[in-house]
């Protein structure tokens, strides 16, 4: 699947009684939403001793990647060519890859 199949499959979720603006806000407001769901899964296993557990946090990042695609969507971005934009740019900060 790519970036783009994903953003479509996504988009058939997308509250439709909402407008163009209130699905962007939406969606936007997710992105935060849910990476802090991602983040307590990660402090809970660091700083409680909680065993880490992955299919929550899959669960978890897959409503971050919806969330990141219905944003682009709203804002008529592909997030195929998002993706390969954010290549680019990591390729020019760092050609050798991240300095040890």
């Amino acid at each position: 699947m790519t970036f783009d199949e994903y953003q479509s499959a996504a988009a058939r979720t997308m509250n439709p009684r909402l407008n163009d603006n209130e699905r962007l806000l939406d969606a936007a407001a997710g992105i935060a939403e849910e990476a802090g769901e991602v983040l307590a899964h990660v402090r809970k296993h660091l700083y409680q001793e909680r065993a880490l557990d992955r299919d929550k946090l899959a669960e978890e990042l897959g409503d971050v990647l919806w969330c990141v695609a219905s944003t682009a969507r709203a804002s008529g971005l592909s997030l195929d060519d998002i993706a390969t934009l954010n290549a680019q740019k990591l390729a020019r900060r760092w050609p050798d890859g991240m300095p040890i």
